[in-house]
């Protein structure tokens, strides 16, 4: 009953170390830090696709994390290497995260998992790299340079995890392309409630 012990804590054990190393490079490349902290948890992902961690347990851990994370928000002691004063961004990935599980197929569920890992992970560096390369200021901008990487890797994600057509897949990429470069609303929260959304007309 208990065979997920051991890959739920490499999996965890793979984030706390991300979390820490990424300490190292300090609060200067905090927006960096944020997107090695999510390419972390890619791991875990895989080890619940294929069945090595249960969905309750990625879910529950996933929250755990969120409150971990919560709490120097409502502290103001944030983490500084990688938290941003007034942006809960990677809390609201976490509980989205948590939520996910719970209410998607495996396969469906995974891939949505890995577009806000991966995706959203190599959107944030190339944006970053753009805006540092240009001397523009860095912080919070959004830039067709990231869109066409999130687009990229999350179309390979859905023809390796999603079933259906060629058109479908790149219509769910794109989709969820608008979704993370919107300012509206955090793309944490916007891009797993719209992929949630897409489930029930893909």
């Amino acid at each position: 009953m208990i065979e997920w012990v051991p890959c739920a804590g490499v999996a965890a054990g793979i984030i706390l170390l991300a979390i820490c190393m990424t300490q190292k490079l300090g609060h200067e490349w905090a927006w960096i830090n944020r997107k090695i902290i999510h390419f972390s948890i890619v791991p875990a992902v895989l080890m619940f696709y294929y069945g090595e961690i249960p969905a309750k347990v990625f879910s529950v851990s996933a929250f755990a994390f969120g409150l971990v994370q919560l709490w120097p928000h409502i502290k103001k002691k944030e983490f500084s290497w990688y938290q941003i004063e007034h942006n809960y961004g990677e809390v609201f990935f976490a509980f989205s995260a948590s939520v996910i599980p719970l209410i998607l197929p495996v396969k469906y569920a995974t891939a949505l998992l890995l577009a806000m890992a991966i995706s959203d992970g190599v959107t944030g560096i190339v944006r970053h790299h753009y805006f540092r390369r240009h001397g523009f200021k860095v912080k919070l901008k959004k830039h067709w340079t990231g869109s066409m990487a999130y687009l990229i890797t999350a179309v390979l994600i859905a023809f390796a995890f999603l079933d259906g057509g060629i058109i479908k897949k790149i219509v769910w990429a794109g989709i969820l392309t608008l979704a993370e470069y919107q300012g509206w609303l955090d793309d944490n929260l916007a891009v797993p409630l719209i992929g949630s959304l897409l489930f029930f007309i893909y």
